[in-house]
Protein backbone atom coordinates (compact mmCIF):
# COMPACT_ATOMS: atom_id res chain seq x y z
CA UNK A 1 0.00 0.00 0.00
CA UNK A 2 1.34 3.42 -0.95
CA UNK A 3 0.31 6.82 0.39
CA UNK A 4 1.67 9.94 -1.29
CA UNK A 5 2.62 12.83 0.98
CA UNK A 6 2.46 16.30 -0.58
CA UNK A 7 4.06 19.27 1.19
CA UNK A 8 5.18 22.67 -0.12
CA UNK A 9 8.82 21.66 0.20
CA UNK A 10 8.73 18.02 -0.92
CA UNK A 11 6.56 15.13 -2.05
CA UNK A 12 7.41 11.58 -1.00
CA UNK A 13 5.83 8.12 -0.67
CA UNK A 14 4.87 6.14 2.43
CA UNK A 15 4.84 2.39 1.85
CA UNK A 16 2.94 0.40 4.47
CA UNK A 17 2.35 -3.34 4.71
CA UNK A 18 3.58 -6.66 6.07
CA UNK A 19 6.57 -6.91 3.72
CA UNK A 20 7.50 -3.63 2.05
CA UNK A 21 11.28 -3.56 2.47
CA UNK A 22 11.54 -4.21 -1.27
CA UNK A 23 10.35 -0.60 -1.65
CA UNK A 24 13.53 0.46 0.19
CA UNK A 25 15.60 -1.68 -2.18
CA UNK A 26 13.91 -0.12 -5.20
CA UNK A 27 14.41 3.40 -3.86
CA UNK A 28 18.10 2.83 -3.23
CA UNK A 29 18.60 1.25 -6.66
CA UNK A 30 17.11 4.29 -8.38
CA UNK A 31 18.98 6.91 -6.34
CA UNK A 32 22.68 7.54 -6.49
CA UNK A 33 23.61 8.12 -2.85
CA UNK A 34 27.35 8.04 -2.15
CA UNK A 35 27.16 6.37 1.29
CA UNK A 36 24.48 5.18 3.71
CA UNK A 37 24.40 5.56 7.47
CA UNK A 38 21.88 3.53 9.46
CA UNK A 39 21.06 5.08 12.82
CA UNK A 40 19.24 2.63 15.05
CA UNK A 41 18.96 1.79 18.73
CA UNK A 42 20.24 -1.16 20.74
CA UNK A 43 16.93 -3.03 20.81
CA UNK A 44 15.91 -2.60 17.17
CA UNK A 45 19.45 -3.30 16.04
CA UNK A 46 19.50 -6.62 17.86
CA UNK A 47 16.09 -7.68 16.56
CA UNK A 48 15.92 -6.41 12.99
CA UNK A 49 19.17 -4.90 11.69
CA UNK A 50 20.18 -7.99 9.72
CA UNK A 51 16.85 -8.00 7.89
CA UNK A 52 17.18 -4.32 7.01
CA UNK A 53 20.70 -4.81 5.67
CA UNK A 54 19.47 -7.55 3.32
CA UNK A 55 17.28 -4.93 1.63
CA UNK A 56 20.25 -2.64 0.92
CA UNK A 57 22.04 -3.18 -2.40
CA UNK A 58 25.57 -4.51 -1.90
CA UNK A 59 26.97 -1.72 -4.07
CA UNK A 60 26.52 0.75 -1.20
CA UNK A 61 29.10 1.58 1.44
CA UNK A 62 26.87 1.20 4.50
CA UNK A 63 27.68 2.16 8.08
CA UNK A 64 25.69 1.65 11.28
CA UNK A 65 25.60 3.75 14.42
CA UNK A 66 23.86 2.40 17.52
CA UNK A 67 22.24 4.85 19.95
CA UNK A 68 20.45 4.32 23.29
CA UNK A 69 16.85 3.11 23.19
CA UNK A 70 13.88 5.41 23.75
CA UNK A 71 14.05 9.06 24.77
CA UNK A 72 17.65 8.60 25.93
CA UNK A 73 18.58 8.82 22.25
CA UNK A 74 17.37 12.41 22.04
CA UNK A 75 20.20 14.02 24.00
CA UNK A 76 22.72 16.64 22.90
CA UNK A 77 25.58 14.23 23.59
CA UNK A 78 24.08 11.50 21.39
CA UNK A 79 23.29 13.99 18.64
CA UNK A 80 26.89 15.22 18.69
CA UNK A 81 28.26 11.67 18.60
CA UNK A 82 26.15 10.91 15.50
CA UNK A 83 27.56 13.98 13.75
CA UNK A 84 31.11 13.02 14.73
CA UNK A 85 30.65 9.48 13.42
CA UNK A 86 29.23 10.83 10.14
CA UNK A 87 32.29 13.02 9.68
CA UNK A 88 34.67 10.21 10.57
CA UNK A 89 33.09 7.93 7.95
CA UNK A 90 33.29 10.61 5.28
CA UNK A 91 29.59 11.15 4.61
CA UNK A 92 29.04 13.98 2.15
CA UNK A 93 26.08 15.98 0.86
CA UNK A 94 25.01 13.14 -1.42
CA UNK A 95 25.01 10.56 1.37
CA UNK A 96 21.78 9.36 2.98
CA UNK A 97 20.82 8.52 6.57
CA UNK A 98 18.36 5.71 7.30
CA UNK A 99 16.40 6.22 10.53
CA UNK A 100 15.62 2.69 11.70
CA UNK A 101 13.56 2.52 14.86
CA UNK A 102 10.80 4.21 16.79
CA UNK A 103 9.87 7.85 17.10
CA UNK A 104 12.90 8.80 19.17
CA UNK A 105 15.38 7.36 16.66
CA UNK A 106 13.45 8.97 13.81
CA UNK A 107 13.52 12.38 15.50
CA UNK A 108 17.22 12.12 16.28
CA UNK A 109 18.35 10.72 12.92
CA UNK A 110 16.18 13.22 11.05
CA UNK A 111 17.76 16.09 12.99
CA UNK A 112 21.24 14.74 12.26
CA UNK A 113 20.32 14.65 8.56
CA UNK A 114 18.76 18.12 8.72
CA UNK A 115 21.89 19.71 10.17
CA UNK A 116 24.79 17.64 8.79
CA UNK A 117 26.45 19.79 6.11
CA UNK A 118 23.29 21.97 6.25
CA UNK A 119 21.07 19.08 5.28
CA UNK A 120 21.35 15.68 3.60
CA UNK A 121 18.68 13.14 2.57
CA UNK A 122 17.21 10.65 5.00
CA UNK A 123 14.74 7.76 4.88
CA UNK A 124 12.39 6.74 7.68
CA UNK A 125 12.04 3.02 8.40
CA UNK A 126 9.81 3.06 11.50
CA UNK A 127 9.45 0.02 13.75
CA UNK A 128 6.77 1.16 16.22
CA UNK A 129 3.09 2.10 16.12
CA UNK A 130 3.99 5.51 17.57
CA UNK A 131 6.16 6.23 14.55
CA UNK A 132 3.15 6.19 12.19
CA UNK A 133 2.71 9.74 13.48
CA UNK A 134 6.29 10.89 13.98
CA UNK A 135 7.78 9.42 10.78
CA UNK A 136 5.49 11.49 8.55
CA UNK A 137 5.58 15.27 8.38
CA UNK A 138 9.23 16.23 8.70
CA UNK A 139 9.48 17.20 12.37
CA UNK A 140 12.91 16.28 13.72
CA UNK A 141 14.62 17.17 16.96
CA UNK A 142 16.03 16.38 20.37
CA UNK A 143 15.01 17.17 23.93
CA UNK A 144 16.21 19.86 26.32
CA UNK A 145 16.02 19.46 30.11
CA UNK A 146 13.51 22.33 30.15
CA UNK A 147 11.26 20.95 27.41
CA UNK A 148 10.60 18.10 25.00
CA UNK A 149 11.52 18.52 21.31
CA UNK A 150 12.63 22.11 21.90
CA UNK A 151 15.70 21.80 19.65
CA UNK A 152 14.91 20.74 16.12
CA UNK A 153 14.15 21.42 12.50
CA UNK A 154 11.63 20.66 9.76
CA UNK A 155 13.25 18.23 7.33
CA UNK A 156 11.11 15.96 5.16
CA UNK A 157 12.30 12.39 4.43
CA UNK A 158 12.85 10.99 0.95
CA UNK A 159 10.51 8.08 1.74
CA UNK A 160 8.89 6.23 4.63
CA UNK A 161 9.07 2.43 4.57
CA UNK A 162 6.63 1.08 7.18
CA UNK A 163 6.91 -2.70 7.47
CA UNK A 164 4.24 -3.79 9.94
CA UNK A 165 5.94 -7.14 10.58
CA UNK A 166 8.44 -5.23 12.74
CA UNK A 167 5.59 -4.32 15.10
CA UNK A 168 5.22 -7.94 16.23
CA UNK A 169 8.19 -7.61 18.57
CA UNK A 170 6.88 -4.53 20.39
CA UNK A 171 6.36 -4.74 24.16
CA UNK A 172 2.92 -3.79 25.51
CA UNK A 173 4.15 -0.42 26.77
CA UNK A 174 5.18 0.54 23.23
CA UNK A 175 1.88 -0.66 21.78
CA UNK A 176 -0.01 1.52 24.28
CA UNK A 177 2.27 4.42 23.50
CA UNK A 178 1.66 4.21 19.76
CA UNK A 179 -2.05 3.49 19.96
CA UNK A 180 -2.55 6.78 21.83
CA UNK A 181 -1.50 8.68 18.70
CA UNK A 182 -4.05 6.73 16.66
CA UNK A 183 -6.72 7.81 19.14
CA UNK A 184 -5.47 11.40 18.85
CA UNK A 185 -5.91 11.37 15.08
CA UNK A 186 -9.48 10.16 15.50
CA UNK A 187 -10.32 12.88 18.04
CA UNK A 188 -9.10 15.74 15.87
CA UNK A 189 -10.29 14.56 12.46
CA UNK A 190 -12.55 11.50 12.27
CA UNK A 191 -15.43 10.71 14.63
CA UNK A 192 -16.18 7.49 12.75
CA UNK A 193 -12.61 6.32 13.28
CA UNK A 194 -12.96 6.99 17.01
CA UNK A 195 -16.18 4.95 17.10
CA UNK A 196 -14.41 2.15 15.20
CA UNK A 197 -11.49 2.10 17.63
CA UNK A 198 -13.70 2.16 20.74
CA UNK A 199 -15.97 -0.61 19.45
CA UNK A 200 -13.36 -2.84 17.79
CA UNK A 201 -10.12 -2.59 19.79
CA UNK A 202 -10.74 -4.36 23.09
CA UNK A 203 -7.31 -5.89 23.69
CA UNK A 204 -4.07 -4.28 22.52
CA UNK A 205 -2.40 -7.70 22.64
CA UNK A 206 -4.76 -9.06 20.01
CA UNK A 207 -5.07 -6.46 17.24
CA UNK A 208 -5.35 -8.29 13.93
CA UNK A 209 -3.21 -7.11 11.03
CA UNK A 210 -6.20 -5.88 8.99
CA UNK A 211 -7.39 -3.57 11.77
CA UNK A 212 -3.83 -2.48 12.49
CA UNK A 213 -3.12 -1.47 8.90
CA UNK A 214 -6.54 0.20 8.68
CA UNK A 215 -6.04 2.61 11.57
CA UNK A 216 -2.37 3.20 10.79
CA UNK A 217 -3.31 4.12 7.21
CA UNK A 218 -6.10 6.40 8.47
CA UNK A 219 -3.71 8.11 10.88
CA UNK A 220 -1.08 8.67 8.20
CA UNK A 221 -3.70 10.10 5.84
CA UNK A 222 -4.97 12.49 8.53
CA UNK A 223 -1.41 13.58 9.30
CA UNK A 224 -0.63 13.97 5.59
CA UNK A 225 -3.71 16.13 5.01
CA UNK A 226 -2.78 18.47 7.85
CA UNK A 227 0.90 18.69 6.88
CA UNK A 228 0.04 19.41 3.24
CA UNK A 229 -1.84 22.53 4.37
CA UNK A 230 0.54 23.65 7.13
CA UNK A 231 4.02 22.15 6.84
CA UNK A 232 5.73 24.34 9.44
CA UNK A 233 3.03 24.51 12.11
CA UNK A 234 1.97 28.11 11.65
CA UNK A 235 -1.71 27.20 11.87
CA UNK A 236 -3.74 23.99 11.80
CA UNK A 237 -0.77 21.65 12.28
CA UNK A 238 -0.95 22.64 15.95
CA UNK A 239 -4.10 20.48 16.10
CA UNK A 240 -1.82 17.43 15.95
CA UNK A 241 -0.64 18.40 19.43
CA UNK A 242 -3.98 17.50 21.03
CA UNK A 243 -3.10 16.09 24.46
CA UNK A 244 0.56 17.01 24.11
CA UNK A 245 0.66 20.20 26.20
CA UNK A 246 0.14 18.41 29.50
CA UNK A 247 1.60 15.20 28.07
CA UNK A 248 5.01 16.76 27.43
CA UNK A 249 5.03 18.22 30.96
CA UNK A 250 4.32 14.78 32.42
CA UNK A 251 7.19 13.29 30.41
CA UNK A 252 9.70 15.93 31.48
CA UNK A 253 8.50 15.92 35.12
CA UNK A 254 8.90 12.16 35.42
CA UNK A 255 12.23 12.20 33.57
CA UNK A 256 12.38 11.39 29.87
CA UNK A 257 11.78 7.70 29.29
CA UNK A 258 10.14 7.03 32.68
CA UNK A 259 6.63 7.55 31.27
CA UNK A 260 6.14 6.65 27.62
CA UNK A 261 5.21 9.43 25.22
CA UNK A 262 1.88 7.91 24.27
CA UNK A 263 0.79 7.17 27.83
CA UNK A 264 1.60 10.75 28.83
CA UNK A 265 -0.31 12.05 25.80
CA UNK A 266 -3.30 9.85 26.65
CA UNK A 267 -3.45 11.48 30.08
CA UNK A 268 -3.07 14.86 28.39
CA UNK A 269 -5.95 14.07 26.03
CA UNK A 270 -8.28 13.23 28.90
CA UNK A 271 -7.37 16.54 30.55
CA UNK A 272 -8.03 18.33 27.24
CA UNK A 273 -11.44 16.63 27.07
CA UNK A 274 -12.31 17.99 30.52
CA UNK A 275 -11.16 21.46 29.41
CA UNK A 276 -13.24 21.14 26.25
CA UNK A 277 -16.33 20.20 28.25
CA UNK A 278 -15.78 23.10 30.67
CA UNK A 279 -15.02 25.78 28.08
CA UNK A 280 -16.75 24.64 24.88
CA UNK A 281 -19.55 22.40 26.25
CA UNK A 282 -18.15 19.40 24.39
CA UNK A 283 -20.77 16.67 24.11
CA UNK A 284 -18.81 13.50 24.70
CA UNK A 285 -19.03 10.79 27.34
CA UNK A 286 -15.61 11.12 28.95
CA UNK A 287 -16.40 8.45 31.56
CA UNK A 288 -17.02 5.81 28.88
CA UNK A 289 -13.79 6.80 27.16
CA UNK A 290 -11.85 6.51 30.44
CA UNK A 291 -13.30 3.06 31.10
CA UNK A 292 -12.27 1.96 27.60
CA UNK A 293 -8.69 3.16 27.79
CA UNK A 294 -8.25 1.76 31.31
CA UNK A 295 -9.48 -1.60 30.00
CA UNK A 296 -6.67 -1.39 27.42
CA UNK A 297 -4.08 -0.95 30.17
CA UNK A 298 -3.68 2.83 30.39
CA UNK A 299 -3.23 3.87 34.02
CA UNK A 300 -3.36 7.66 33.47
CA UNK A 301 -0.52 8.16 35.91
CA UNK A 302 0.70 11.50 37.22
CA UNK A 303 4.39 11.47 38.27
CA UNK A 304 5.17 11.64 41.96
CA UNK A 305 6.02 15.21 42.95
CA UNK A 306 4.08 16.68 40.04
CA UNK A 307 3.23 20.24 41.06
CA UNK A 308 0.63 22.28 39.16
CA UNK A 309 2.48 25.60 39.51
CA UNK A 310 5.65 24.10 38.09
CA UNK A 311 3.59 22.36 35.41
CA UNK A 312 1.99 25.66 34.46
CA UNK A 313 5.44 27.22 34.01
CA UNK A 314 6.38 24.34 31.73
CA UNK A 315 3.15 24.78 29.76
CA UNK A 316 4.11 28.38 29.05
CA UNK A 317 7.24 27.05 27.29
CA UNK A 318 5.16 24.86 24.98
CA UNK A 319 5.79 25.62 21.30
CA UNK A 320 2.14 26.61 20.78
CA UNK A 321 2.36 29.24 23.54
CA UNK A 322 3.01 32.91 22.92
CA UNK A 323 4.11 35.58 25.42
CA UNK A 324 4.23 32.96 28.18
CA UNK A 325 0.51 32.21 27.86
CA UNK A 326 -0.44 28.52 27.47
CA UNK A 327 -2.48 27.62 24.41
CA UNK A 328 -4.34 24.30 24.32
CA UNK A 329 -5.84 22.26 21.52
CA UNK A 330 -9.50 21.74 22.49
CA UNK A 331 -12.49 20.11 20.81
CA UNK A 332 -15.72 21.94 19.99
CA UNK A 333 -16.90 18.50 18.94
CA UNK A 334 -15.15 15.32 17.86
CA UNK A 335 -13.30 16.11 14.65
CA UNK A 336 -13.49 19.88 15.22
CA UNK A 337 -10.32 21.04 17.01
CA UNK A 338 -9.31 24.60 17.80
CA UNK A 339 -6.56 26.33 19.76
CA UNK A 340 -7.44 28.47 22.77
CA UNK A 341 -5.29 30.62 25.04
CA UNK A 342 -6.24 29.73 28.64
CA UNK A 343 -5.73 31.46 31.97
CA UNK A 344 -4.02 29.74 34.86
CA UNK A 345 -7.15 29.87 37.03
CA UNK A 346 -9.19 27.89 34.49
CA UNK A 347 -6.41 25.37 33.89
CA UNK A 348 -5.95 24.82 37.64
CA UNK A 349 -9.67 24.50 38.38
CA UNK A 350 -10.21 21.91 35.64
CA UNK A 351 -6.97 20.11 36.54
CA UNK A 352 -8.16 19.32 40.05
CA UNK A 353 -11.63 18.37 38.77
CA UNK A 354 -9.87 16.09 36.31
CA UNK A 355 -7.72 14.53 39.05
CA UNK A 356 -10.67 13.77 41.33
CA UNK A 357 -12.92 12.54 38.51
CA UNK A 358 -10.38 10.18 37.00
CA UNK A 359 -8.89 9.09 40.34
CA UNK A 360 -5.45 9.47 38.81
CA UNK A 361 -2.61 7.50 40.33
CA UNK A 362 0.53 9.25 41.51
CA UNK A 363 3.62 7.38 40.50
Amino acid sequence: MKIDIQTPSKSYPVYIGKNVLESLTNHLQTNDYTKLLIITDETVGRLHLDELKKAIPQSYDTYTYIVPSGENAKQFSVYESCLSYSLEQGLDRKSCIIAFGGGAVGDLAGFVAATYMRGIPFIQVPTTILAHDSAVGGKTGINHPLGKNMIGSFHQPEAVIYQTEFLKTLPQSEIRSGFAEAVKHAFIADEELLKFLMSTITDLRAINNEDLVFFLKKGIQIKADVVSKDERETGIRAFLNFGHTLGHVIESSAGYGKVSHGEAVMTGMVYALYLSKEILDLEFNISDFELWIKSLGYSLEIPDGFDFDQAFTSMTRDKKSYSNKPRFVLLGKIGNPLVRELDKDVLEKVYFTFLSSTKLIKK
